[in-house]
């Protein structure tokens, strides 16, 4: 058994529609907890609209590449296209973090999967969410998710705002 952390975005189409129903089908999946959906600025070179995004933790008898494959059937089911890097999507699902049943932390420098995410310590769109969501989470190599989201620029950190209440 793993723990997964997975991040989730859209920005085209019924955004919230879409991510809601990724995280209905995670339920199939072993969602254990999600947080609510917060609209956020885009990230990159792209000019696009800004996105929703959630925090999803999953827990099943999948080793990170099998985290990464649903997160890839989750997408296509959605619809993205992979067109443009950085650019406007329909559903992207990355996976942050991997932990074993004992909380030893996946570590990958796998091209394909690095964990736990290489910019996640970065990313206000993911540490706000899942802040809000585990008080208590670390991102493993950075520290606690608290720490991180209080070292980020206060601009970036205003750009994630509360879309939905708790469902």
């Amino acid at each position: 058994m793993t723990r997964a952390v997975l991040s989730l975005g859209g920005n085209l189409g019924d955004r919230s529609g879409t991510v809601r129903g990724a995280l209905v089908a995670l339920g199939e999946h072993g969602l254990v907890a999600r947080s609510m959906l917060y609209e956020t600025p885009p990230w990159g070179p792209v000019e696009q609209p800004p996105y929703l995004n959630a925090i999803a933790v999953v827990r099943g008898d999948r080793d990170a590449a099998g985290w990464l494959a649903l997160a890839h059937e989750l997408e296509q089911a959605a619809g993205r296209t992979r067109d443009v890097r950085f650019g406007p999507r329909t559903l992207d699902v990355d996976v942050i973090t991997v932990t074993g049943d004992d909380g030893t932390p996946v570590l990958s420098a796998d091209p394909e999967l690095t964990l736990p995410h290489p910019r996640a310590a970065e990313r206000a769109f993911v540490l706000v969410p899942w802040l809000t969501l585990d008080p208590g989470a670390e991102l493993p190599g950075y520290g606690p998710v608290a720490d991180l989201v209080q070292a980020l620029p206060a601009d970036d950190i205003a750009g994630v705002v509360r879309w939905e209440q708790p469902a």
